[in-house]
């Protein structure tokens, strides 16, 4: 499909990709009531999914990103934003994320749409929806465009399109951009709770022999891969897990109605990250590319009126581009 040209032009201190990264997380005061169901999976673990219901005939799967939450301001403001506008919404909690830690030494990661694929079915076999869409932020995006990749010739027909947001979708060349000198901040960030969510499993199991003295030391993402999500999860090296979880290889399978939007001036994504070959020549596959945004921060400006472009960009590709009728 075309690649969209964006509308997206904030107030000037936003056109700064730091200040639209941070402001969102750091001032934002949208809030969310949500409905917890708790699901039981398949390996006897468990998923919290977060409802917001209105009683809608069509329902929005929300997937945050890296150690976020149904709580993560972008899912609070875009669950408000689609029950406003006559839609159903339901938070997926990543494994250890909603607040309580799962029941195994295994969590989630960039690719793990295994779990995906277990909440949608639970959806489609427990609600009589007409319609539903994914819609990702950053490492809940590459699940989005990977899932829907990955399951194109057997998805249910209620699964209408999906939309992702500031997505790695190359995990490989992203991890690198995040190592630079610019993302330290962020780096430390999340490190602050992987880090703990690590030592913590490593206390749980005691058979998962930890290098602790190495993890005190990780600086990189690939640090925390070799200690963890390898051996954890079975993959080979680093460099297996990203070439296996990244979503860039699926997006060509995708045959649902699908939007990527990645700013610009994201310090987290490279080069890599924006697929405009791939948008060109696909009948399914929309990229957006504004050049200002931040890392899922798209905040026009200081007046938070005006700070809903996100939102209505989602609705709005729903509505005209996946063919659901909306308020």
């Amino acid at each position: 499909m075309p690649v969209f040209t964006s509308d997206f032009l904030p107030t000037i201190p936003f056109r700064n990709g730091h200040f639209n990264t941070m402001y969102r997380p750091l001032f934002m005061k949208d809030t969310a009531k949500y409905t917890r169901k708790r699901i039981t999976t398949w390996d006897h673990d468990f998923i919290d999914l977060d409802f917001s219901l209105i009683g809608s005939e069509t329902l929005a799967v929300l997937i945050h990103g890296l150690e976020g939450s149904s709580e993560s301001k972008y899912m609070t403001s875009t669950t408000n934003h689609l029950n406003s506008k006559g839609l159903d919404v339901v938070c997926f909690n990543l494994r250890s994320c909603s607040g309580e830690d799962n029941l195994l030494l295994s969590t989630y990661h960039s690719g793990k749409t295994e779990d995906v694929d277990f909440v949608i079915k639970y959806i489609l076999a427990n609600y009589s929806y007409k319609n539903i869409v994914i819609i990702g932020f950053s490492l809940g995006g590459n699940l989005t465009l990977k899932y829907l990749g990955e399951q194109s010739d057997a998805i249910s027909p209620i699964i209408k399109g999906g939309i992702a947001i500031s997505v790695p979708i190359d995990i490989a060349t992203a991890e690198k951009e995040m190592e630079k000198l610019k993302n330290k901040l962020y780096l430390e960030v999340f490190f602050k709770t992987m880090k703990t969510k690590v030592l913590e499993k490593a206390h749980k199991f005691p058979e998962f022999q930890l290098d602790k003295d190495k993890l005190f030391k990780a600086t990189k993402f690939k640090h925390l891969e070799y200690l963890y999500t390898v051996p954890v999860f079975g993959f080979e090296s680093p460099e297996d897990y990203w070439e296996k979880a990244s979503s860039k290889p699926y997006i060509m399978a995708i045959k649902k109605p699908t939007l990527l939007i990645n700013a610009k001036d994201d310090t987290f994504l490279s080069k890599e990250c924006y697929p405009f070959d791939e948008a060109h020549n696909s009948d399914f596959f929309h990229l957006e590319a504004p050049n200002y945004g931040g890392h899922v921060g798209f905040i026009n400006s200081f007046k938070a009126s005006e700070n809903t472009w996100l939102e209505e960009r989602i609705a709005r590709f729903i509505k005209e581009n996946i063919g659901i009728t909306i308020s």
